[in-house]
């Protein structure tokens, strides 16, 4: 066996398995949502490298596996002349695993694209039936039922209905708007896009369906928290309360919805005692030394 397979297949099986399994159970990952969603996203990328890269070290030779890994995790490219000199075996593993590399890559493009034409479709309606209102930012849209919700990138806009203009305060409507803003520059439509595609390319992995569950409800807490730089706790729980039965259109963000519940919690209560951001590097040292024994046994073979 090549001696080069064993860091990939111990990131793989790490990242993969032992991470969503830690970060499903972690009370620090709602107090400090942007440590977790970088964990999601580090432990995404980290896992389609590895799993592009261990077949491929698989059928290569242990003398020459480790320039694959190279060019994998220390983004360097191989030059023309070392290209050149690769031999068929080598050409075959690089292809391998390019061609692995490629699927959730492929998929993240699409979902990418399907999301981008649905919201611009919404944008098109949106030009017909609702107005500007050059004072608040936003378009208005004529309906009973209050709700708030965003539509990220190219078309980006913010959405209020008639009805939650009517039974939102002024505060409660700036943070109501604080909120979907938050989520309009933070681009956490990229976050969602990418979450999407990784489940549908790893369908079954643990980390895939754990995180297209855990990351939408970390990104709507992490836009909370960037609303509470510029509203009040309770401005902003009550605007929650009176948005809970509004719904978004697929592809957009809401300031209510189902999670709204658990937000105002989490919104109106103080944080459990201990440090959670030094909870979090616990958990991601956990991780780190759970796949340790592997890579250590790659460095004790010669190459």
């Amino acid at each position: 066996m090549n001696h080069h397979a064993l860091p990939p297949l111990g990131l793989l099986l790490c990242t993969g398995f032992l991470v969503p399994w830690l970060l499903v159970r972690a009370r620090w990952a709602q107090q400090v949502p942007r440590l977790a969603l970088a964990v999601w996203a580090v432990s995404g990328a980290l896992f389609t490298g590895s799993a592009a890269l261990l077949p491929a070290q698989l059928i290569l030779p242990s003398s020459t596996g480790h320039r694959l890994s190279d060019a994998l995790f220390g983004l360097r490219l191989p030059t023309a002349e070392e290209f050149l000199r690769f031999t068929a075996l080598e050409y075959s593993s690089l292809a391998l695993a390019l061609g692995i590399f490629a699927v959730p890559v492929t998929c993240f493009a699409r979902t990418l694209l399907r999301a981008r034409r649905q919201r611009r479709r919404h944008a098109e309606t949106l030009r017909l039936v609702g107005r500007y209102d050059a004072g608040l930012g936003v378009t208005v849209l004529e309906h009973e039922r209050p709700a708030v919700y965003c539509l990220p990138g190219r078309s980006r806009r913010v959405v209020v209905s008639s009805g939650a203009l009517d039974a939102l305060t002024g505060p409660q409507l700036a943070a109501a708007l604080a909120h979907e803003r938050a989520h309009i520059t933070g681009r956490h439509h990229l976050l969602v896009a990418a979450v999407e595609a990784f489940a549908a390319a790893f369908r079954h992995l643990p980390l895939a369906r754990d995180g297209a569950k855990a990351v939408p409800l970390l990104l709507e807490m992490a836009a909370d928290d960037r609303a509470l730089r510029r509203c009040s706790r309770d401005a902003l729980a009550t605007a929650l309360y009176a948005l809970a039965s509004g719904r978004a259109p697929r592809q957009a963000f809401g300031a209510g919805g189902p999670s709204a519940a658990l937000r105002m919690r989490r919104i109106l209560t103080p944080h459990s005692a201990g440090h959670p951001v030094l909870w979090g590097l616990a958990t991601i040292a956990a991780a780190g030394l759970a796949a340790a024994p592997l890579i250590i046994a790659c460095c004790s073979f010669p190459n």
